[in-house]
């Protein structure tokens, strides 16, 4: 399949790029990037080949290119749907306004294995929870983005998008010089700039900020040196830090050194033996409560699971209009919840046509493309959404857009998604110009996540 005549303009330049560039030397340049790749280190674990099997996630040399006024309009969105999220999180851990509005049902929220009732009633540095969010879109037409998921616990995939960029620019520096693509290289700034503004009510004086890693054996290690790296801030493990009297430390070859903010990389359940479960080695004995006390901002915060429920996704706009009295720029994709009767009788009598999703599900985990499943696949999942219709969600399969992407058999359409980052700070919030695009590498696949095979390719925003 060639290169289309229908060229959109943000991508003239690189239909003259791709015309100029002979196939084999696209194939020739592919393969110094996974030199690049290995080079550096850029591996991703997945669990599901063995526990500990790491691998290049595939990287495709086409840059996807939106146009500025395209990322105008999706940055306000994202900037709009962060702020209504961490409202939303405020109010439940507080007075539950929204619900007491009937806006969103108790059972969702209360109930809710993500919701943690040790934060009821602790105020946090601006009144943020997710202090880094990473919102999963998808293009369905010219002008028509919908919210895929929002990802408010610990979202990965940064490093991928600063790496993907640095690669390109080592590939090929003709082509940055040719476009005028908005940079990306200053997320670690970012980031660093919104951890400072988190600093707890009783800091001292300028903040020390960690990095805390369960450790290399995490799919996501990679990442998490990268980003300690790139901020000149130390990457930590549980055992590197203590507290007393509800202050943590850090242990040092010179003694113990006061810690005022945590970017940790740890589930909710791993973070403090003492509160959460007992078992873990991963945590820190009495983090939460050096919390409670105003000594340590923890980012993203305990409990914010419950704004990146799949069920609780579906309340999302009321939750702009509820809390910022706004209509959504973003669009939800249509979504059902299958807790409730009448909706569960309609997924299952259309189960081959649905996407179903596991409500506390991520990587491409717990989920069926129902006309991509077998006749095995539709039994088994139609067994458990009878037996737990409240785990589950299910929405259309979208016509997702597809860009140009060099595969074997030269270029060819895949389908994609576009993951930005929006870091919210006490100060404001920021939104660093792109985003991780993710492609499914197979024809006619809708499965992006690196987990399940996909691949990523670089996000070019072009400056007016």
């Amino acid at each position: 399949m060639g290169w289309p005549d229908d060229v959109r303009t943000p991508y003239a330049l690189i239909d003259a790029w791709l015309r100029d560039t002979p196939p084999d030397q696209l194939a020739l340049k592919r393969r110094e990037a996974e030199v690049l790749f290995r080079r550096i280190g850029i591996t991703f674990a997945v669990y599901t080949e063995g526990g500990d099997a790491e691998r290049l996630i595939p990287f495709d040399l086409i840059p996807r290119v939106l146009a500025q006024a395209e990322w105008r309009n999706l940055r306000r969105g994202l900037e709009q749907r962060a702020r209504a999220l961490n409202a939303f999180m405020h109010d439940v851990y507080h007075d539950r306004e929204i619900i007491r509005a009937g806006r969103v049902p108790e059972r969702l929220v209360l109930h809710n294995s993500q919701f943690r009732p040790e934060m009821c009633g602790l105020d946090l540095p601006g009144q943020m929870y997710a202090h880094i969010c990473g919102i999963d879109m998808v293009r369905t037409g010219p002008n028509d983005y919908y919210v895929l998921e929002d990802n408010c616990r610990t979202p990965s995939g940064v490093s991928y998008m600063l790496e993907n960029r640095e690669v390109m620019l080592r590939l090929f520096p003709d082509l940055f010089r040719r476009n005028t693509v908005a940079p990306v290289a200053h997320y670690p700034d970012e980031l660093l700039a919104t951890l400072r503004s988190l600093a707890p009510p009783n800091c001292p004086g300028e903040p020390t900020i960690v990095l805390l890693t369960p450790g290399i054996h995490n799919s996501a290690y990679y990442e998490h040196a990268f980003l300690a790296d790139e901020m000149g801030i130390d990457l930590v493990e549980g055992a590197d830090l203590v507290v007393s009297k509800d202050v943590c430390y850090q242990r040092t070859t010179k003694g113990l050194e006061r810690v005022d903010v945590i970017y940790r990389r740890v589930d909710d359940d791993y973070l403090d033996p003492l509160v959460f479960r007992p078992d873990s080695m991963l945590g820190v004995p009495g983090l939460h409560f050096a919390n409670r006390a105003g000594n340590l901002t923890i980012t993203n915060a305990v409990g914010t699971g419950i704004a990146d429920d799949k069920a609780v996704y579906i309340h999302v706009p009321e939750m702009v209009r509820f809390y910022l009295g706004e209509e959504p720029l973003l669009k939800n994709v249509p979504t059902h919840d299958c807790s409730k009767p009448d909706e569960l009788a309609y997924v299952l009598d259309r189960l081959d046509e649905l996407v179903v999703k596991a409500v506390h599900g991520s990587g491409g985990y717990g989920m069926l493309v129902g006309p991509h499943a077998s006749r095995d696949e539709l039994a088994a999942f139609r067994q458990q959404l009878v037996q737990r219709p409240h785990d589950y969600i299910a929405q259309p399969t979208l016509s997702l857009s597809t860009v140009p992407t060099f595969v074997d058999d030269g270029i060819a359409p895949r389908h994609v998604d576009l993951r930005p980052f929006v870091l919210c700070g006490a100060d404001q919030v920021r939104v660093v110009p792109g985003g991780l695009t993710r492609v499914a590498l197979k024809e006619g696949s809708l499965v992006v996540n690196s987990s399940q095979g996909g691949g990523t390719k670089d996000t070019w925003i072009l400056e007016d």
